[in-house]
Parts: C-alpha cells; structure tokens; sequence
C-alpha cells in the first residue's frame, strides 16, 4: 500500500498496473436504488401519471440526450433533475395551457446502472450520467477535468469484473499525446485521478480491492 500511494509528483507510479491489454468487461449493469434525491439520468424509465387524465399517464423513457415526449407538451429536459422538480414542471407547463390545477406525479420506474463516479484531483468530483459511449478523457471532462494539483500520468479505473473489483493505471498525458488509446468507460466505474490532495481518496479506494483482483499486464 506504501507503493500504491508513494509521490504524487507529475509521473508514473503505484502498484496498479499501465498498459493493460485488455480491461475486460464490466459485469451485467444492474437497477439502481433509488430515493428522494435522485436524479434522473439518460435510460432510465418514467412513470408519470397526470390525475384524472389517462391519456397523458404512462411510462416514458428518457432518450441519451436526457429528455422524453410528453403530448400536449412535446420535448421535456428530464436529465439532473429528481422526480419532485420534474412534477412540478410538469404541472406548471400543463396548467399553463392546458389543465385547471392538475396534480402530476412521476416516479422512476427502472433506474439504469450507466453512471460514473468520479474522484480525486478534478475540479468536480461526482457521479455522472452516461450518455452513450464515453472514453476516459471524456468522463474527466464531465468532472470539469482535472485539478492544478493534478498528477495526470496516473489515473486509477476500478471495475466489477466477475463479482470481484479490479483496477487499471492509465496515463492521461500519453492519452492526449496520441501515444496510448483512449479506454472506453463503462457504467459503475470508478475513476480516481491522483494528485496532492487525493492521497486519502486513494488510500480509502485501493483499500477495497483484493490485491489478487488487481489487474496484471497479459
């Protein structure tokens, strides 16, 4: 662990290991728990259901640029938002035009696994929705890229693999330079981008992964 977490400085390291050959597959996504802070992402299913108004009731599901189409209101932004905002939304824009006082409640009905969590020495640390396919440099621009404190060359991908967590070394520098591939992300990864101020994330993240899990170079 002592290796794993020596230097931050601006260069390779740690007992995670580069050039993979082959990350492998992620296991089969799985529903998503979902509660009042919730928010809504690409793939998901909606229940939405307007009182006393059957014909605009009924599941939508959100398309990968984060809306749906709703009658009498056509294209609804439904992205980033929990069920209680897209409600009242909705009650606003039917009441608006259409409807006295109606009463709308969505729920989400089937939450999709395509989410990222992103952490360490980036500017906005999170957990991101996946819209289609997206490359390690691309999920790092959705955390806004990385810190000043920042040590590119070492980027730590977790992934479920056969029910175990494993892990791979990516360098964002050679990455941008064209010198390696940019490595396709898939939902339930977790992305940790070292640097000054990650130290405990990495700790806290290489602690869950057996190290007979970790990914060794074919």
């Amino acid at each position: 662990m002592s290796l794993a977490l020596a230097s931050c400085a601006d260069k390779r390291g740690g007992t995670v290991p580069y050039g993979v050959q082959d990350f492998g597959s992620p296991d089969a996504p799985v529903a998503l728990k979902t509660d009042d802070s919730y928010h809504i992402g690409p793939g998901d299913t909606l229940s939405v259901a307007v009182f006393r108004v059957p014909d605009l009731s009924g599941d939508v599901t959100v398309d990968v640029t984060g809306n749906f189409a709703m009658p009498l209101i056509g294209q609804v932004e439904a992205a980033g938002k929990t069920t209680d905002q897209l409600s009242s939304e909705l009650a606003t824009k039917l009441g608006a035009k259409y409807l006295q006082s109606p009463e709308v409640r969505v729920a989400v009905k089937s939450a999709t696994s395509q989410r990222v969590t992103i952490d360490g020495s980036v500017k906005q640390a999170g957990i991101y929705p996946l819209a289609g396919s997206t490359t390690l440099i691309q999920a790092i621009a959705l955390a806004r890229g990385t810190d000043t404190d920042a040590n590119p060359r070492r980027v730590v991908v977790f992934r479920m693999i056969k029910g175990q967590r494993q892990a791979a070394s990516f360098d964002l520098t050679d990455i941008r330079r064209g010198t390696q591939p940019d490595p396709e992300i898939f939902g339930n990864d977790i992305i940790v981008v070292d640097g000054s101020k990650a130290r405990q994330n990495f700790r806290d993240a290489l602690s869950t992964v057996p190290l007979l899990a970790i990914f060794r170079p074919f």
